[in-house]
């Protein structure tokens, strides 16, 4: 019997199910065959250990693992079902209901806390339009508590004046602004509202700005302007009196005198022009562009004779009113004033001294425009009783 030379290798059946599919495989002895005291040989393909021997042979593909009857690949384990109408579906249904129930309660809590959030951001923004903040204010010139002796600002005068004949020591040559609440009285300021208030009974526009002119007459009624002298006749007797009209006579030379101290120019070379009238707006909405005082204008290109501007406020700015602030308009940096009952706003009438009055927003606001000129010629006189 030959020997079995040492490091041979051996081809044997592995068990399988069935003999006949059993695969040749080969069993590799380190040195010799296998003994009690040799590590247990490694199983190894035959066909890959003829693959590893002859050159250019090349490992066949795995077969795939024959499926015997009662034989099944692993399967995913999903969710056990439970039949309809068990017991297990009914005892978790109520876990489940109880989740449901809290995510809703949940959900309620976050949209109640929505719903509050939005009540206060409504209610900071009615609260901010009532009190007529504007966003294009940027500085407020003269605030309402405060009580200014005078106050002026220089501005670079337009070519405004340019275009209109020019009188030497009254055209503007020196522009600017100004504010003072220590020349009227708010005694004075009261009463001449009065004044207002009683000519402005006899009519009112149905817009939001009534207007009366006692140099012309003219009153708002409706949508219209009537001659007050003329629609009324001899009633404006009853209605007016001899002081109001010396009252509105010395209010009206108190602010020229201020306007020619403030642009260093004679007083007597000041000429009271037209339009000059009482206003009384509130925020009623407009019915005419007659109604629509907050528009940006520049009074000199409006009224050609204006030259100085200046407005007496005979109430007072968040006590009766709220918005109608009057407004410098300048790139970036308006300026504004908040009207008081006494208070002066003086200016030249050309486009350094755009502006425009807020819209106002509750209450009623009062003020008196007392423009002057440098032309003779387009000068009027003061009201008269008579």
């Amino acid at each position: 019997m030959r020997p079995v030379p040492r490091c041979a290798a051996q081809l044997e059946k592995q068990g399988s199910p069935h003999p006949s599919a059993r695969p040749l495989i080969a069993r590799v002895w380190p040195c010799g065959p296998p003994s009690a005291s040799l590590p247990r040989p490694r199983t190894v393909p035959a066909s890959l250990l003829v693959a590893a021997l002859v050159p250019g042979s090349a490992a066949p593909a795995p077969r795939p693992a024959p499926r015997w009857p009662g034989w099944m690949a692993p399967q995913r384990r999903g969710p056990l079902r439970t039949p309809e109408g068990s017991g297990a579906t009914e005892r978790r249904r109520p876990s489940s209901t109880k989740k449901d129930r809290e995510l809703r309660e949940t959900w309620r809590g976050w949209l109640k806390t929505l719903g509050l959030g939005a009540s206060v951001v409504l209610a900071s923004i009615l609260i901010w339009s009532s009190l007529g903040a504007d966003d294009g204010v940027a500085e407020v010139l003269a605030h309402r508590d405060e009580i200014l002796e005078g106050k002026f600002i220089e501005v670079p005068c337009s070519e405004d004046y340019d275009g209109h004949r020019r009188f030497e020591g009254c055209t503007p040559r020196k522009c600017g602004r100004g504010v003072t609440d220590v020349v009227i009285s708010r005694e004075e300021a009261e009463r001449i509202r009065r004044v207002a208030e009683k000519g402005l009974s006899l009519g009112g526009s149905d817009g939001g700005a009534s207007i009366l002119d006692l140099h012309s007459g003219a009153l708002s009624i409706g949508k219209h302007f009537v001659n007050l002298y003329r629609y009324f006749g001899d009633k404006i007797q009853t209605i007016f009196s001899e002081e109001d009209f010396q009252l509105y006579r010395d209010v009206r030379r108190k602010v020229q005198l201020t306007i020619a101290e403030a642009f260093g120019i004679s007083a007597s070379s000041l000429y009271l022009t037209k339009p000059t009238f009482f206003s009384r707006i509130n925020s009623t909405e407009a019915r005419t562009a007659h109604d629509e005082y907050w528009h940006a204008h520049v009074d000199k290109v409006t009224y050609g004779s204006f030259d100085y501007t200046s407005l007496l406020y005979l109430s007072d700015y968040l006590e009766d009113f709220g918005g109608g602030r009057f407004v410098f308009m300048e790139e970036g940096a308006n300026k504004t004033v908040e009207p008081r009952a006494g208070r002066v706003s003086f200016f030249t009438s050309g486009s350094e001294n755009l502006h425009r009055v807020e819209k106002v927003r509750w209450g009623t606001r009062y003020a008196i425009t007392i423009a002057f000129t440098c032309n003779p010629d387009h000068g009027i006189e003061d009201p008269a009783f008579t």
